[in-house]
């Protein structure tokens, strides 16, 4: 089996910083297991690993796509064995950050998908048949493929409406990541009071860095919530500012409260989760020398 690091952990408890330190000692590479940090332009929001960060680490998974882009869990899980095999390779350790819950259970757990595998050249002629013949008649092609599905899938929405045909016009069966990683899953951890603290912090350093422009940005290209990408926690927030729907103290309160919430919900997962290793980041130096010992013993 191939063997890989999982560093896992809620939002603001320092999977940046323990990643790369550990990498730099055992001579590992990083691909981010973050839903929102694959996509170019969304910096701020998604505080992505800088350069600087890496300190000459090599990181996958960032900057990889277009915010227009979709990524299903089941293409990260693709992307994630592609990139696990070429470290491995280079006799190098392959170490996988994040906080995206559904990304680390497919890897860890294995994941049944609610569709099936795509198909690039299929979804491309359906993308190009919609241009040319407008939604009705792709939804026309999904009623008569599978009823059910099109009363469920909005004809307006023309990403969903593609992928919905794409389903029908395969077999329908699903796909299934099969577990062929022996991991070693660390949870790093800290006393709930004071990491919701530096989340606020976090919050308050975004929007001094400039998020609420990096959205006015990202919606002058024409995003909105239909796009995956703007989906994201502070991004949907700061979009709804932006649209009129309430003021900015509202937001700010918002920010907060929602990633309080999800680092909330990150900690609920990582709980249900298996020979997980915990390592209560307070005192760094000594948690980086649990960290090593762990390492050390896996390998």
């Amino acid at each position: 089996m191939k063997k890989a690091i999982f560093i896992l952990g809620p939002t603001a408890v320092g999977k940046t910083y323990f990643s790369v330190k550990l990498a730099k000692e055992i001579g590992g590479e990083i691909i981010s297991a973050d839903s929102v940090q694959i996509y170019k332009g969304l910096d701020i929001g998604s505080a992505k690993v800088t350069e600087a960060e890496m300190q000459g680490v090599k990181h996958y998974a960032i900057d990889i796509l277009e915010p227009e882009q979709e990524f299903s869990v089941y293409e990260f899980v693709q992307y994630t064995k592609q990139k696990i095999d070429e470290i491995l390779k280079k006799g190098k350790v392959p170490i996988i950050v994040g906080g995206t819950a559904l990304y680390v259970k497919a890897l860890t757990l294995g994941y049944n998908f609610g569709g099936v595998e795509t198909d690039k050249k299929l979804r491309n002629e359906l993308e190009i048949l919609a241009k040319e013949k407008g939604n009705d008649h792709l939804f026309e092609m999904l009623k008569e493929k599978n009823m059910e599905m099109a009363e469920k899938t909005d004809k307006f929405n023309t990403i969903r409406l593609v992928r919905a045909l794409e389903i029908a016009l395969s077999h329908g069966e699903k796909a299934k990541s099969e577990v062929d990683i022996d991991s070693l899953v660390i949870a790093l951890v800290r006393d709930r009071q004071k990491l919701y603290a530096d989340i606020n912090r976090r919050v308050d350093i975004m929007l001094e860095n400039g998020l609420v422009d990096e959205v006015k940005g990202l919606m002058q290209r024409g995003l909105t919530l239909e796009n995956q990408s703007m989906k994201a926690i502070d991004y949907k927030e700061v979009y709804a500012y932006l649209k009129g729907e309430y003021d900015y103290d509202k937001m700010v309160e918002l920010l907060k409260q929602h990633s309080r919430n999800y680092a909330k919900r990150q900690l609920t997962f990582l709980r249900g989760m298996e020979n997980v290793n915990y390592i209560d980041t307070e005192d760094r130096e000594k948690a980086f020398e649990k960290l090593c010992k762990l390492v050390e013993k896996w390998k």
